[in-house]
């Protein structure tokens, strides 16, 4: 059976005469599910990832006690964290583009699996801050690379859906970690811990190496659904991978709209996955066993914020807006829903402190989704990881200033009001910059 290419005017999901901004009709009941299988991978990691990354936070009370940190000290092992993603994103876009998504993501997943669980043989903050930056260096290549297969295995019209799917994992693997950790820790001890969730990761690279190719040369894929995966206008790329230079990434102002998205937002997640569990014991006094429920309604908020973001714009596309208006509608509502967790610090209602958190984690994954969809909107599948990669290097600067920030105000103030203030108003900002530098989500002339 041959299959027609994306761009001729014999495929049938395809609009006649369709502009840069239009989106093929619909297709009521596409051939095969096998993009929702390698959705499924992706799912996977971002658990797996958000778990390596979740425990440090879990057990900081107790470590805290036990090596004596202080807060600044803490910050200091964050920071170690974010300036290892930051700079390892620098080059893994460009690296995973490079070298493809099967290799470069197996790659990325053995490196941040070893790390987690050199974690079990710390002792100071130095050492610590160490196994953070290797840490840091290895889960770079995650988003990069679960962007780029999302653009190698899905049209436009589910691309937001899918991000917010695979996106949601981050939030299954925050709720699921105060599940496991605090067993696996009174149990075995907390060095157990970081041993036990780092091992995940080589689970994972056994399933990725079985099951990830590109669709055109996946044997279980149908011609039906390849011919729907390659039915956007224009949607014919070559398959041979391909970089864009650095010198002409910074030039674009496409490429800022996505990086300043990620500076304004990116630090905001950051606070509330590091610092959450400090909020509840330090303003709730809950201890370890005692988060357990807080955190998963918070997460649990976040994973339904990050589907339905994604479904909130892919729905809007398939109702026939453009991809502009579908777009940016979704990031205003997830904006505007972020702002009442400034009054979070303030209540004396430790229920309605959560309830808000919780609200504000969803619309950041909402948000997250859709941005991390404008790289594959505006740009070629081939250079979307370097797009990912230099725009959250971007987000992972945000991340770095506002953990030392944090650390300090609540070392002087012992207060989350300045905190939340910041976390309410940022996505606001945010959504003025992408919208003056990409008004209409123009592809990018590379």
């Amino acid at each position: 059976m041959s299959v027609t290419c994306a761009h001729s005017p014999l495929n049938p999901y395809s609009i006649p005469g369709s502009s840069d901004e239009s989106i093929p009709a619909p297709l009521a009941s596409p051939f095969g599910r096998r993009r929702w299988l390698i959705c499924a991978l992706l799912l996977f990691a971002a658990t797996v990832n958000y778990m390596d990354r979740q425990v440090i936070a879990l057990l900081k009370p107790i470590l805290q006690v036990q090596f004596g940190w202080t807060d600044i000290g803490y910050s200091d092992i964050v920071l170690a964290f974010q300036f290892a993603y930051g700079a390892g994103l620098l080059f893994v876009g460009k690296l995973i583009d490079r070298l493809g998504t099967r290799k470069g993501f197996s790659i990325a997943v053995f490196l941040w699996s070893i790390a987690a669980m050199a974690h079990a043989a710390a002792g100071s903050v130095f050492q610590f801050a160490a196994a953070r930056f290797s840490l840091g260096l290895g889960e770079s290549g995650s988003f990069p690379a679960s962007v780029k297969a999302v653009a190698e295995w899905f049209p436009k019209r589910e691309r937001a859906l899918a991000t917010g799917i695979f996106n949601s994992g981050t939030n299954i693997g925050a709720m699921v970690t105060p599940l496991v950790v605090p067993w696996i820790t009174y149990r075995f001890g907390w060095r157990m811990a970081f041993i036990a969730t780092g091992a995940l990761g080589f689970v994972w690279i056994l399933c990725w190496a079985s099951l990830y190719h590109r669709p055109e040369e996946d044997t279980q894929v149908s011609a039906a659904e390849l011919a729907y995966i390659q039915s956007d206008p224009h949607g014919g790329e070559t398959t041979h991978e391909t970089t864009i230079p650095w010198r002409t990434l910074v030039t674009l102002r496409q490429t800022w709209a996505i990086a300043l998205g990620k500076f304004f937002t990116d630090p905001i997640w950051w606070v509330y996955l590091f610092w959450m569990p400090d909020f509840l014991s330090r303003n709730l006094g809950l201890n370890l066993a005692g988060m357990r429920l807080p955190l998963f309604v918070i997460y649990s908020g976040a994973s339904v914020g990050s589907i339905s973001g994604g479904w909130l714009s892919s729905s809007l596309l398939k109702r026939g807006w453009t991809l502009n208006a579908s777009r940016k509608t979704a990031l205003l509502v997830c904006a505007l829903a972020v702002t009442p967790i400034m009054i979070a610090a303030r209540t004396g209602n430790a229920w309605l402190a959560i309830f808000l958190i919780a609200l504000a984690a969803g619309a950041h994954q909402g948000w997250s989704a859709n941005l991390y969809t404008l790289a594959s909107d505006m740009f070629p599948r081939s250079g979307v990881g370097s797009v990912v990669g230099f725009a959250s290097t971007v987000g992972a600067i945000g991340g770095m200033l506002v953990a030392k920030a944090v650390g300090y105000i609540l070392q002087s103030t012992g207060s989350y009001v300045a905190v939340f203030l910041l976390a309410g108003s940022a996505y606001l900002v945010a959504l003025c910059f992408v919208q003056a530098l990409a008004p209409r989500l123009k592809p990018a002339q590379v």
